[in-house]
Order: C-alpha cells, then sequence, then structure tokens
C-alpha cells in the first residue's frame, strides 16, 4: 500500500529557493522522498490546471507551460522522456485523432 504525506508546503520549482535567498530570505525546504514527490507532483498538477482554469486569455499561456511543466515531470518519475511522451501523444492522435474538430458527443441512438 503506498504511503500518504500529510502535504505542509508546497513543491516549488528547483531555483526558488535561490531566488528567496537573492531577495534576502532563507527558505526553509527539504527534498522530498520519491513516494512523497510523486504524490507532491499530482497535487501540483491540479493545482497548476486549476489555476490555467481560472486565467484569462492573456496569461492563459503561462499557465499552460506550467501544466506542460508538471506533466514532464510526472512522465520523468515514470521513466518516460519527452521525445517518448510526444510520441505516445501523437500515436494516440493517428488512433483516436485530437480536438481540433471540436467534435461533441452527446451519446448513441
Amino acid at each position: 500500500m503506498q504511503e500518504k504525506y500529510v502535504l505542509h508546503g508546497k513543491l516549488v520549482r528547483d531555483r526558488i529557493p535561490q531566488i528567496i535567498r537573492e531577495d534576502g530570505a532563507e527558505p526553509e525546504v527539504y527534498v522530498a522522498d520519491p513516494a512523497e514527490y510523486r504524490q507532491r507532483l499530482r497535487a501540483k498538477l491540479s493545482e497548476e490546471v486549476a489555476e490555467y482554469m481560472e486565467a484569462d486569455e492573456t496569461d492563459a499561456p503561462e499557465e499552460l507551460a506550467d501544466v506542460l511543466e508538471v506533466a514532464f515531470a510526472l512522465a520523468a518519475d515514470l521513466g518516460v522522456d519527452p521525445a517518448q511522451l510526444e510520441k505516445i501523444r501523437a500515436s494516440k492522435a493517428e488512433q483516436r485523432g485530437g480536438f481540433a474538430e471540436r467534435i461533441v458527443w452527446t451519446g448513441n441512438r
């Protein structure tokens, strides 16, 4: 059974502690173990998707880039590099299509 962590604090980008130090403060940080890291990445994905959903058209591309960054980190945690992830995406798009045609399914007759 996977251990659950009580999540205090939040997963941040790698350079954030350095940026905080440059601003004159001393961050309190630690490195998560692999199980906690995976759990925090999943939580981060929800956080970033929520931020994208709330963003206006000006901020949406930046928020979507954050979603992509977390997706890449999740893939790496599974041993999948960005090129492999793109191959999987492209294969699914070839087999099932993408979303460009804006098709909405409402059920079967």
